[in-house]
């Protein structure tokens, strides 16, 4: 019996834009949190699908948002069902959240959550809240923007945040969530466990695990330039093509890729601060996921 999804919805996002969704044969969904890898995800997908860096259209076009409400879903449906190429569809969406379809592949990407918080952090800031209201239908911001605590205050304050994880995924428990969720299902034939630090320590490794996983055979002597294309030096050249920006949410595209790497939360905190952390995560996952997501260099699950 398939399972009924969960119903996630916020301010911008609805995972019942998922109802119905018209899969079809070799469909490749990415399930990230925020900040985790998504947007690589998707280029590595691209660059496998297409095996050349250059690509048809703006990848965000290529691999919309699905559960974004910036977009009418029957324009995005319209536009997928009219691509001739293998698809790939970008959600934020745990994968309780979606109809989990035999014919498609559903590949989750988890980062350090202190990383993720980091990267989060910032993008905030790179968000054109007025535009961002405007396209997804709610009240625009009144009075003056909010002055937001330095990044080391805030991410204290994330990690104590008592959050209900369906409510704000984003949150340490909604990271947490999502990633419990996928680990669960990881042996699942269709499901795959990705590590934003493999990715970041191996990436022609990564790559080419992901492309035995998908069927996908890469002439040896392509490889190069597709691992090349799909660094974050690389991509970052390219923030105007390849930065999730189609709608003009940016306020700068190049801004989106601020670092990559990792540690970047670590670097942030004390000693006994990092033991706080690790102390609440322990509560909120699996100790075999928890183990994993701090590995230094993540093997595969």
């Amino acid at each position: 019996m398939r399972e009924t999804p969960v119903r996630y919805r916020s301010g911008d996002e609805d995972s019942g834009r998922w109802i119905d969704f018209p899969f079809r044969p070799g469909d490749i969904v990415i399930s990230t949190r925020s900040k985790s890898g998504t947007t690589w995800m998707q280029m590595i997908c691209a660059l496998l699908v297409f095996q050349r860096p250059e690509l048809p259209a703006p990848l965000a076009e290529l691999s919309p948002w699905f559960d974004w409400l910036g977009e009418p879903r029957d324009e995005v449906v319209a536009a997928l069902q009219a691509q001739p190429h293998r698809r790939f569809v970008k959600t934020h969406t745990p994968l309780d959240g979606i109809p989990l379809d035999e014919r498609a592949s559903y590949v989750v990407v988890a980062r350090e959550p202190l990383d993720m918080a980091v990267s989060l952090y910032h993008q905030s800031g790179n968000l054109d809240r007025e535009r961002v209201a405007r396209l997804t239908g709610q009240p625009a911001p009144t009075g003056p923007p909010r002055v937001r605590p330095p990044v080391r205050e805030w991410l204290l304050s994330w990690i104590d945040h008592q959050a209900t994880p369906a409510d704000e995924l984003d949150s340490l428990p909604g990271v947490l969530w999502h990633l419990t969720d996928a680990w669960g299902r990881r042996h699942r034939p269709n499901v795959l466990l990705v590590h934003y630090a493999d990715l970041s320590a191996d990436l022609s490794g990564q790559m080419r695990r992901i492309a035995r996983w998908l069927g996908i055979e890469v002439p040896e002597q392509r490889w190069p330039v597709l691992v090349e294309a799909a660094g974050f030096t690389r991509m970052r050249d390219r923030a105007a093509e390849l930065a999730p920006d189609r709608s003009g949410v940016l306020r700068s595209p190049a801004a989106f890729f601020r670092r990559g790497g990792t540690g970047a939360g670590r670097e942030l905190l004390r000693p006994d601060e990092l033991a706080h952390y690790r102390r609440r995560l322990a509560t909120l996952g699996p100790p075999d996921l928890v183990a994993w997501l701090h590995r230094a260099h993540a093997d595969q699950p």
